[in-house]
């Protein structure tokens, strides 16, 4: 296998002037989630939650500012947060539609129900529609392997879910008829 370098040089952390991790994230930071651990890199994850629960994703900025309040390098930060599934690395859809694809969904057919989010939305895997409304994506497993295939609707689950239902989820969403 051939090695391809990457033009680490035009590579760029897009920056704004506001810090992502606020005054009051770290202020909440010292006094309610730093006395709970050994070190201080044991509050790499609250960080990290909280940045996303306030922002909807976790930016590099974010990522860079987290490590230098907690003495971690941003890559360290970058390493912690691509390993959990649950943290957004990129701005998610205001919607998002999460198909598991643990054993049990795929030989219950999960991936009926992903085609049929592909074609409804246009979109793939991973990716977000062009309106910035809806995002796809698989996860490992949702814990109800008893009713697949499932899927998380806007973390709603869904059990037993049919590719028909989850587009009919879709366009109840869209006109505002869905109610979580």
């Amino acid at each position: 296998m051939a090695w391809i370098a990457k033009p680490s040089s035009t590579m760029r952390v897009d920056r704004r002037s506001e810090p992502y991790l606020t005054e009051a994230m770290r202020s909440e930071l010292t006094s309610k989630i730093l006395p709970r651990y050994a070190t201080k890199q044991g509050a790499l994850l609250p960080a990290l939650h909280m940045v996303q629960h306030e922002h909807g994703w976790i930016p590099a900025q974010a990522m860079e500012e987290i490590g230098a309040f907690l003495g971690l390098s941003a890559a360290e930060v970058l390493d912690c947060a691509s390993f959990y599934e649950e943290y957004w690395l990129k701005p998610k859809g205001r919607h998002v539609v999460a198909v598991c694809r643990s054993i049990a969904c795929e030989f219950c057919g999960h991936k009926q129900i992903t085609d049929a989010v592909r074609e409804k939305l246009g979109i793939e895997i991973g990716e977000t529609t062009d309106d910035g409304k809806w995002t796809l994506i698989e996860l490992e497993c949702l814990g109800s392997c008893g009713t697949a295939p499932v899927a998380l609707v806007d973390e709603t689950l869904h059990e037993n879910i049919t590719a028909e239902q989850v587009r009919r989820l879709i366009d109840e969403t869209r006109d505002g008829s869905h109610h979580h």
